[in-house]
């Protein structure tokens, strides 16, 4: 196929999302170099992402291009289209097992404390914020914490275990504003070292730990952010886990981004730079993995507050690059920011959801009842 054929296939199926290649419009793109078209229908996402931290083309607002090509649902169109092997790969193997995650997951999250706290802010929390009545990314994150603090209807001298810690943040919120005794675990070691540090003098236990070799029964489990790394294979296998360890008049509260479809592998630019070998759960696979374990609460959906979440981060980020450059060089900086405006993108466009689900072993007696605004109090 020409060179001139293949641009104009793709102009023209950008122009169907209303996105030019002249980035005359602040969601328009802008194109360096030519062979760009043909690297896209050869490699599909994996290329667009890659051509972008090459420099082969521009955006002044990805965020925006983003929303409009998946809101036009161009993914799912044949010049976009590419087969790939980890579909194939997860279907036969664990992609998640012990031995691996045990690598993925420091690829990731040990990138570097400096990164993540200029990024993140002080409290150092890398989920959704709640933002029903914040102006600021410290006012959502608060929000959030309380939140799911009352949810899990926390009461003083009462064992939590937090699945999925990261740096403490949620764990020394709720010992200090709810007076319970801790255990945190995560398998990122400088995400371990940090949170000891900030849990000093606290009833909070971190371990260096996978989830699958907890034991002991605690009053309330939460796991925020952690479960788009469990993988398809080990979703039943998590539940059983948790149900195991937690007590029969207990609740468990899980916080993950979710995709609408049930899928078994995930974006292979996301796959390869950012995530190795996550992918978001479905509605339907969360439900099988809970049946005849759990009764289903309450399920509470604010994905949109995560674009939000996700430009603040984008613009922290941005306003310490001067300061991170130190360490980081400008292709980090372009994948970075490929991958905070993108992800700001799909969930604008709703193609990425953000669940909060309550769960109990039995059913709790009287019905639950499920806070939904923010406390006085935060």
């Amino acid at each position: 196929m020409s060179q001139r054929t293949l641009s104009r296939m793709i102009q023209e199926l950008l122009a169907s999302a209303d996105i030019g290649t002249t980035g005359e419009r602040p969601w328009d793109i802008e194109i360096h170099n030519d062979e760009f078209y043909r690297r896209l229908v050869k490699g599909g996402t994996l290329a667009l992402g890659e051509s972008y931290m090459d420099g082969w083309w521009d955006c002044p607002r990805l965020d925006e291009f983003f929303f409009r090509a998946l809101r036009a649902e161009l993914y799912d169109k044949a010049a976009f289209k590419i087969w790939y092997s980890d579909t194939v790969k997860s279907r036969l193997l664990n992609l998640q097992r012990p031995s691996r995650a045990g690598r993925d997951v420091p690829y990731h999250y040990d990138i570097g404390n400096d990164l993540y706290k200029c990024m993140l802010g002080e409290l150092m929390i890398y989920s959704c914020g709640y933002w029903e009545t914040a102006s600021t990314l410290e006012e959502a994150q608060e929000a959030k914490l309380d939140l799911v603090c009352r949810k899990l209807d926390l009461h003083p001298g009462m064992e939590l275990l937090d699945i999925g810690c990261g740096w403490g943040g949620a764990a020394k919120f709720a010992a200090e504003k709810y007076q319970v005794k801790v255990v945190g675990i995560t398998i990122s070691k400088r995400q371990a070292e940090y949170a000891k540090e900030l849990c000093r003098g606290l009833p909070v236990d971190i371990r260096l730990q996978d989830y699958r070799d907890i034991h002991g029964a605690f009053d309330r489990i939460v796991s925020i952010g952690m479960f788009e790394h469990v993988g398809y294979k080990n979703y039943g296998a998590f539940m059983r886990i948790v149900r195991s360890c937690l007590k029969d008049d207990g609740l468990f509260l899980l916080h993950t981004i979710g995709g609408n479809t049930s899928v078994k592998s995930t974006d292979l630019w996301i796959d390869r730079y950012i995530f190795p070998h996550s992918m978001l759960p479905s509605a339907a696979q969360i439900c099988s993995a809970t049946e005849g374990l759990f009764v289903l609460e309450d399920w509470h959906s604010f994905g949109s507050d995560y674009d939000k979440t996700l430009m603040h981060w984008f613009q922290n980020f941005h306003d310490h690059w001067q300061m991170l450059k130190k360490n980081y060089d400008d292709r980090f900086y372009r994948m970075w920011k490929y991958y905070l405006l993108s992800c700001a993108g799909a969930f604008r466009a709703r193609c990425n959801q953000l669940w909060q689900i309550v769960l109990s072993p039995r059913g709790v007696l009287g019905g639950y009842k499920a806070p939904r605004h923010s406390s006085d109090d935060c």
